[in-house]
């Protein structure tokens, strides 16, 4: 069982996917199990945050004690754990199965990925403090380097192109996400929470030199009916520099003489 204190003292080797938990004696709870637990975690997260999820306010939620969730989870780090893997079961990998070639791959999984992430405005801040080994995190992992070897890069060039990909979409994410919660938490849509921030922004008279650089850009991105196309063509347009980069440094691998480096 791993308890609070022991993820503290080695958080290394603390996590739910690596606890041989021991069989709880006689029944669960009638109609409670852990896919319920964590189904119900996941909407708790979603609508109120990560700080507002409690084992007594989970409980209360699935209509039974707090005492009960004990059956199946032992504290509420397990159940974000739980949470987290079953989030990524969300990035379908069969699809990207059957993509044309690893650079639509790359697409595919970096759209879903970035998705995810929008969706559960709590999963970026929660993915760093967990080791995330769970089976659907590790089969997405699996997806993301079998894809990247396909580029033809070599072996040890490999971790730096995921990390260019996929550090850019989980920072994309969840400043995606993070700008629609607070956009939620202001009572506006998030049109009108960015041209009232931007405006805000530009009105400042003590801004005003810096801002009439930016003059240009502030009304491009203004000038577009929908928040969400601007999302969606920059992320786009970015994945596309990212591609086109590893296309660039496998050339350049394949053009070395004896297996040097340009």
């Amino acid at each position: 069982m791993v308890k609070a204190a022991d993820r503290a003292k080695n958080p290394a080797r603390s996590s739910v996917w690596l606890e041989k938990r021991a069989a709880r004696g006689g029944g669960g709870p009638a109609g409670l199990d852990r896919d319920r637990i964590v189904a119900a975690s996941i909407r708790m997260l979603d609508e109120e945050g990560l700080s507002k999820l409690s084992m007594r306010k989970l409980a209360t939620e699935l209509g039974v004690t707090a005492m009960s969730l004990y059956w199946y989870v032992d504290t509420k780090d397990d159940i974000l754990e739980y949470a987290m893997d079953s989030v990524y079961g969300e990035i379908d990998l069969a699809a990207v199965d059957a993509a044309a070639d690893w650079r639509d791959r790359i697409r595919l999984l970096a759209l879903d990925y970035r998705r995810m992430l929008v969706r559960h405005a709590w999963m970026s801040p929660s993915a760093g403090q967990y080791l995330n080994i769970g089976p659907n995190a590790i089969a997405v992992g699996q997806k993301i380097h079998d894809t990247v070897a396909e580029t033809g890069l070599s072996l040890d060039r490999r971790p730096s192109a995921m990390s260019a990909v996929f550090q850019f979409v989980y920072g994309y994410g969840t400043i995606e996400s993070q700008f629609g919660r607070r956009a939620a938490e202001a009572g506006m849509s998030q049109d009108e929470f960015y041209v009232d921030s931007v405006n805000a922004f530009r009105d400042d008279p003590d801004l005003t030199e810096q801002v009439e650089g930016l003059k240009e850009i502030l009304d491009e991105r203004t000038s577009h009916d929908s928040l969400s196309v601007v999302w969606d063509r920059d992320f786009g347009y970015a994945l596309d520099v990212l591609i086109a980069g590893i296309e660039v440094m496998v050339a350049r691998e394949a053009e070395a003489p004896d297996g040097t480096r340009k």
